[in-house]
């Protein structure tokens, strides 16, 4: 708890990876060490550092430095440990760490506040309203986590043997988390407020570099205390999964797992949809500027539109028996702009303007991938509009600049083609999955951004090094380079990876069709 929620998270997440690498290079997962069993946000500790006090106080005493539920003085003097099931103490062990990892949280948020935000100098730079763009809700956010914690805090010292904690998570999530949809929608704001302003007020910038150089801040920047709010939403889920995984099923427990999942599971999507609302918007608005209509126009700002991919490819000039002709001129330029239920093909004229001459609903679309043959038609793909503009059905050869770009292309404009791999949702008893060993920013619309020790499926794959992924814990799918993770070779672990996501989401189905029921009656 001496470290800020961070180094805590960085710490967990990669001794998760190695966890998994352990076991990974095992025969049987049952085998593991005993580290398997620390939670994933446990803070590694040397043996010569100091354990709790026996009267846990997470919240006040943010000195102590205890690693594991089982290494509390407590907990190792009271004979619990001898009485209690490995598969209890695993469980012990997940509920500990969400207690723990939301202590640290709360120290962090209290540093952002009382080192960045209530700075006399920085108050002084600062406009209120830039201020307020940049902080944002965060007063209230750490207000949430402080009476969070209590309650969490409160319930360890009730008994040694935790009872519970899915049910303290549900009722602030219910009650008190819409302060982080508030807090993360306005990320995009805050991003933009903090380059403007490191841009346009050297003082700003000078106050903030001696701030973020001060050893309260163990080295971190500024940025990575804003957006602690949005990290640990989304960890706190994960946590509930983690827990929700080793409960008994069928019993009150696993219930109320569900139900706190369920429910943080909706925040969540709500933060997601939050920061890119604004941004799709802004993006809608500045295509729409740049393209002009050879054909019918259609209206292309939607609230329920955006954009999914973009980008050149090489359209093949005349009938197709011209494929053997040995021509330069052989193929064009074309530019695509596929929306989530529209595309829109056009031709790049002076002025950064898109001359649109075709387009068709993403719903009438087919991909056909062309055999290799030869250099000049590699990486090429047959586009099938089953209806166009002129409400006729329209064929495109096109050629992709790489083999990666043309299966991106494919399955963009056809996202119910089948995969190389298919993916969990099919119930298949294996798949290749792969571990997040570097963290992965996505570049591009239809790129999945990555987390340490994310764990995904493999649908697809490229020669030339890209992935397309199914993330395990949310289903969210994308492209990322092959060297941002580890395969999983272990065909044991792979099945348990999947057993587990299983359990989750389809207990949580099961969840929604009980609550549904429940609501009609």
């Amino acid at each position: 708890l001496g470290l800020l929620y961070q180094e805590y998270r960085d710490k967990s997440t990669r001794q998760e990876i190695e966890t998994r690498r352990l076991q990974d290079s095992q025969t049987d997962p049952e085998e593991s060490s005993p580290s398997e069993e620390t939670p994933s946000e446990a803070e590694p500790t040397s043996t010569t550092e100091s354990k709790a006090p026996p009267q846990i106080s997470l919240l006040r005493n943010s000195n102590s430095r205890f690693n594991l539920w089982q290494d509390l003085p407590e907990i190792r003097s009271s004979g619990v440990l001898s009485i209690l099931q490995p598969d209890e103490i695993k469980l012990q062990e997940a509920m500990f760490e969400l207690v723990t990892s939301e202590a640290s949280y709360y120290k962090s948020l209290n540093l952002l506040v009382s080192h960045f935000m209530e700075n006399e100098r920085l108050k002084k730079i600062l406009h209120q309203s830039e201020a307020h763009i940049l902080f944002s809700n965060v007063l209230d956010v750490m207000a949430v986590s402080e009476r969070f914690l209590l309650d969490l805090e409160q319930r360890v010292e009730e008994n040694i043997v935790i009872s519970d904690v899915c049910d303290i998570v549900y009722q602030h999530t219910v009650n008190h988390f819409s302060v982080y949809i508030t807090y993360v929608s306005n990320q995009t704001y805050q991003e933009r407020a903090y380059k403007q302003l490191l841009q346009d007020k050297p003082a700003f910038r000078e106050v903030i570099s001696q701030l973020e150089l001060d050893p309260k801040c163990k080295g971190l920047s500024f940025s990575s205390f804003l957006i602690l709010p949005f990290q640990r939403i989304t960890r706190l889920k994960l946590l509930v999964q983690n827990i929700l995984k080793k409960v008994e099923e069928k019993s009150d427990r696993e219930t109320t797992a569900l139900d706190a999942h369920k429910e943080l599971e909706t925040v969540v999507k709500a933060c997601n949809e939050g920061v890119r609302k604004m941004s799709r918007t802004e993006q809608m608005i500045s295509i729409q500027k740049k393209l002009e209509f050879k054909i019918k126009s259609v209206p292309i700002i939607s609230h329920s539109r955006w954009l999914l991919k973009q980008g050149e490819l090489q359209q093949m000039n005349g009938p197709k028996t011209s494929r053997t002709l040995r021509t330069k001129k052989l193929f064009r330029e074309i530019y695509l702009f596929l929306f989530n239920d529209l595309l829109v093909i056009c031709r790049q004229i002076p002025g950064d303007k898109y001359q649109v001459f075709d387009s068709a609903s993403r719903g009438l679309l087919r991909v056909e991938e062309l055999e290799d043959q030869g250099q000049s038609l590699a990486n090429v793909f047959i586009l099938r509009l089953l209806e166009n503009a002129d409400d006729r059905e329209a064929s495109y050869m096109l050629k992709a600049s790489s083999q990666s770009e043309m299966k991106r292309w494919m399955i963009s404009l056809a996202p119910n083609r089948r995969t190389k791999f298919v993916s969990f949702t099919s119930r298949l008893v294996d798949c290749p999955q792969i571990q997040c060993v570097h963290p992965y920013v996505a570049q591009q619309p239809d790129e999945l951004s990555l987390e340490l020790a994310d764990v995904l499926n493999i649908l697809d794959k490229t020669d030339d090094g890209w992935i397309f992924g199914e993330r395990l814990h949310d289903q969210e799918r994308g492209w990322f380079p092959s060297s941002m993770g580890e395969e999983i070779l272990n065909p044991k672990i792979r099945a348990q990876n999947l057993k587990e996501c299983f359990r989750v989401h389809k207990s949580d189905d099961s969840q929604r069709r009980k609550l549904g029921s429940r609501n009609r009656q």
